[in-house]
């Protein structure tokens, strides 16, 4: 919903959005079907391939195969016209052409397009472990952003969404994850990751990794500022950066929910009105206010427009049935 909402004003500058969108910007989603960009189009292929895979023998060798897959036909679909990411790009030619996905990857890019589309990795049933939630969040990201900020980033925004579905409240939001941040700094998914490490100037994979949360942990302190002390008239990017980069999408994302909680769509207009990346801001601040609110934050008339509607439907289901199923088998 955030990235549909947001999608008629990327690349527009804030005072085009008001003339277009007056008086504060756009608080409705429009056309019919309406349209999303790119963001939610790999959001759904990072969904297809986790519902391919028995979630209980979650791994690198099980996923890597259908991500694979799924991030190739995203590359030939006719639908994909909406301005994707040249990373994402350049990296799914590699992997169609059977390039091993630690040499497709972009190594040096830690572009937002590798945590724009992480959430369905947030909404994985409660039953897979931690380690393994982080992982895969950081292996979805790996395939063409190899950057390991890229890489925490990715875990971060899976980890928030995980934490809203579980019940967390928003004011609790930024301390839980700066200690996530914190315990999982010098943890390294070798087993997923592989050789992605390597470089001239990193002697472990623990140091290579590090660097990614040190870059997180960073873009949280300006964050946590603004959530205790809000100013709803500043432009969020110039508070968290502008989105471009993975931890600036998670933290201006995580700033324009946190604004307004309680308030959707006010939450994604905020998104949507500020300079940088307008529709993957908006897209993560979507999926932050849905983790929290469930389907009831989106009207029956947005719901129904939507594009992907059935794809999306198939993917909720899929979720909510297995953590039903993990919920009862818990319990009894």
């Amino acid at each position: 919903m955030g990235d549909a909402l947001a999608a008629p004003t990327e690349f527009l500058s804030v005072a085009e959005i008001l003339h277009d969108f007056p008086p504060h910007g756009p608080l409705e989603i429009l056309g019919n079907p309406v349209r999303m960009t790119d963001d939610t189009q790999m959001a759904l292929a990072v969904g297809e391939a986790l519902i391919q895979v028995d979630s209980h023998n979650l791994n690198v060798t099980t996923l890597e195969k259908p991500l694979t897959q799924a991030f190739v036909k995203w590359l030939r679909s006719p639908d994909n016209n909406r301005a994707p990411g040249m990373t994402c790009l350049r990296a799914c030619e590699d992997l169609e052409r059977c390039v091993p996905w630690f040499q497709a990857t972009r190594k040096d890019s830690k572009a937002c397009g590798a945590n724009m589309r992480v959430a369905p990795v947030g909404l994985l049933p409660s039953h897979v472990d931690l380690n393994t939630r982080a992982a895969t969040a950081q292996f979805e990201a790996a395939l063409t952003h190899g950057h390991p900020t890229a890489l925490t980033a990715s875990g971060l925004t899976a980890w928030a969404i995980f934490l809203l579905i579980n019940g967390e409240k928003p004011q609790q939001l930024v301390p839980l994850l700066r200690d996530y941040g914190l315990s999982q700094r010098n943890v390294s998914h070798g087993g997923w990751l592989g050789s992605l490490w390597e470089r001239s100037y990193i002697t472990t994979p623990e140091a290579f990794i590090s660097r990614g949360w040190d870059e997180c942990l960073e873009v949280f302190e300006p964050l946590d500022a603004a959530v205790m002390n809000p100013d709803y008239t500043e432009a969020p990017c110039q508070v968290t950066g502008e989105g471009w980069i993975a931890e600036e999408a998670l933290a201006t994302g995580l700033l324009c929910f946190l604004l307004y909680p309680e308030e959707p769509q006010k939450a994604l207009q905020r998104a949507a009105v500020t300079s940088g990346d307008f529709d993957s801001i908006a897209c993560l601040t979507g999926a932050f206010a849905g983790a929290y609110l469930g389907i009831d934050a989106w009207s029956d008339d947005w719901m129904s427009r939507i594009e992907y509607r059935d794809c999306l439907n198939l993917l909720g289901n899929f979720w909510d049935r297995e953590n039903s199923n993990f919920s009862e088998t818990s319990h009894s």
